[in-house]
């Protein structure tokens, strides 16, 4: 019977491939570029990357137990449906599980990337050892996973943990979701680069469009880093804006749901202390005192390979198998 479970983490540029075993160590692993010319050519480069995953571990279809798919919400995991995701355009209600399963005669269980990400940390990161958890992923986008009790939260119809898309600013930047003034729409990677631009066209953040190579359009959150690294302050600014309202909505989870840890991750959250430090600090301001007392606000600790191993530890708990670990 199959020991191992090949997990796929699919996002709107690339997609991770991974062969993980029930102790949550990745065996193997496989890229690709993700293709923009519709779920079809998606679910073959996520096939092509599996099966390539699979033959850098050494191990054929008989020693799989399923194939786990973290892909971005919404989605209906029951019946393995991905229903309009903001960074994969021109999917809509598309069954993805389906796809996958002409390609792998195996099980297949579809589940949020972010809750993906959630229970990884939770199993074998920076959540360890607690049975209450927020995790938030802050790159292009933001997402969210709850642990609650021990248990991934999804709510009454597979979308809870959508924490990107709490409402910060009622009038603010327009959101890939359609609402204005989304969490995502202000402090996720592309919006920092926005608001960098905006000050540039302003004759401001000098050291920014010199990281740029003098290039507007070439501006990212990296290069913002980068700049408030250097001591740009209006970058340094910017960075504190974005942390601040992520810490707005940290707050109210943990007055919300009074979790023990908080871990963050994502490409934006490697800034460090650029973001976690007003991310700290408004916590604090908008939480009761004892809620932010007994709750941890860390940095995530698996990187990229939270999502592989966490839809892993969602395919071995719904077959019924026992996590373990080092």
């Amino acid at each position: 019977m199959g020991q191992f479970v090949v997990a796929i983490d699919l996002g709107g540029t690339k997609i991770l491939a991974a062969v993980v075993d029930q102790e949550g160590r990745v065996v193997a692993r496989a890229r690709r570029k993700t293709p923009q010319a519709g779920p079809v050519a998606v679910a073959a480069a996520m096939s092509s990357a599996a099966r390539e995953a699979m033959a850098f571990a050494g191990i054929t279809l008989e020693e799989v137990l399923a194939l786990g798919v973290g892909a971005p919400g919404p989605l209906d995991p029951e019946r393995g449906i991905v229903f309009s995701p903001p960074n994969l355009r021109g999917w809509e209600e598309v069954p993805l599980a389906d796809l996958m399963r002409k390609d792998f005669p195996l099980p297949v269980v579809l589940e949020n990337d972010a809750n993906a990400a959630a229970a990884g940390e939770w199993w074998q990161g920076a959540g360890r050892g607690v049975d209450d958890l927020v995790y938030l992923t802050v790159g292009t986008g933001i997402g969210g996973g709850l642990i609650l009790r021990g248990e991934l939260y999804r709510g009454a119809g597979g979308l809870a943990g959508e924490i990107g898309h709490v409402n910060v600013l009622p009038d603010g930047p327009l959101c890939g979701c359609g609402a204005s003034g989304c969490l995502e729409a202000v402090a996720a990677g592309p919006a920092i680069a926005r608001m960098a631009r905006q000050a540039v066209e302003e004759g401001r953040g000098e050291k920014i469009l010199d990281h740029a190579q003098g290039d507007l359009e070439a501006i990212t959150a990296r290069v913002v880093e980068e700049a408030a690294r250097d001591g740009d302050e209006v970058a340094r600014e910017i960075f504190w804006r974005a942390g601040t309202y992520i810490g707005i909505v940290v707050g109210s989870l943990l007055n919300l749901l009074n979790p023990r840890r908080v871990v963050i991750g994502g490409g934006v959250a490697r800034a460090g202390e650029l973001l976690f430090g007003p991310i700290r600090e408004a916590a604090q301001k908008y939480s009761f005192p004892r809620a932010f007392q007994h709750a941890e606000i860390l940095p995530a600790l698996l990187g990229d390979d939270a999502g592989v191993v966490g839809v892993a530890a969602v395919v071995f708990q719904r077959l019924g198998r026992r996590l373990s670990g080092p």
